[in-house]
């Protein structure tokens, strides 16, 4: 328990972090995902071409690979920005392309003859998606949105290799202390399942509210 009492600045500073990339990373995959779920399913060749290489690309590409390529390969095209923002850029990016596959397979649970009644009635794409399709389409995709975002909360231990305060990077500090390793990864483990309990716990809500009844 010493562990934890003596360094709970260490454990705080490191637990924010966690909360932080896996927040403002999870508000990025989200509206990128959207963005990316709408290419896929437009009425327009090369927006889908697009959407398709979005999701292909980066669902097929090792996550540490991808920081490697933006916390190192966007400075050299002179970006340079804190690596904290980096490395939300690159978890975001690749989680998008898992919450558009979730959203596009909801939208696929939604009868074709929603969108033909809708584009019947005048509307124009972006309202039949946005007015019809999506709200329906959503109740249908909370749990595997849910888990996703669980998967990126986790994902997120990769940035503490990149110099980005997070929690796993706290046993380097507490492992030069001296401390216990195998407790110091038993504390780093509580932190991590307070953050995916929380995600869990507001997605089962969401889904309790809005959630399709199977």
């Amino acid at each position: 328990m010493n562990v934890l009492t003596d360094n709970f600045s260490t454990y705080g500073e490191g637990f924010l972090g966690t909360v932080e990339l896996t927040v403002y990373s999870s508000v990025l995959a989200l509206v990128l995902g959207f963005v990316m779920a709408s290419f896929r399913v437009a009425p327009v060749g090369s927006i889908r071409v697009f959407g398709t290489a979005w999701v292909t690309v980066l669902r097929n590409t090792p996550l540490t690979l991808l920081f490697f390529a933006v916390l190192l390969g966007l400075p050299r095209f002179g970006l340079v920005l804190p690596f904290q923002v980096f490395a939300i850029l690159a978890l975001g990016c690749y989680t998008s392309a898992f919450i558009c596959e979730a959203l596009r397979s909801g939208i696929n649970t939604v009868p074709t003859g929603q969108g033909e009644a809708a584009r019947s009635l005048g509307m124009t794409f972006g309202q039949t998606l946005g007015l019809v399709v999506l709200p329906q389409a959503f109740r249908s995709v909370i749990p595997p949105v849910g888990s996703t975002l669980i998967a990126l909360a986790k994902n997120s231990a990769i940035a503490g290799a990149f110099s980005v305060t997070e929690l796993l990077g706290t046993y380097k500090t507490l492992s030069e202390l001296g401390y216990n390793i195998v407790w110091t990864f038993v504390w780093i483990a509580v932190g991590y399942l307070i953050i995916t309990l929380a995600i869990s716990a507001l997605f089962n809500v969401l889904e309790r509210k809005w959630g399709i009844a199977r």
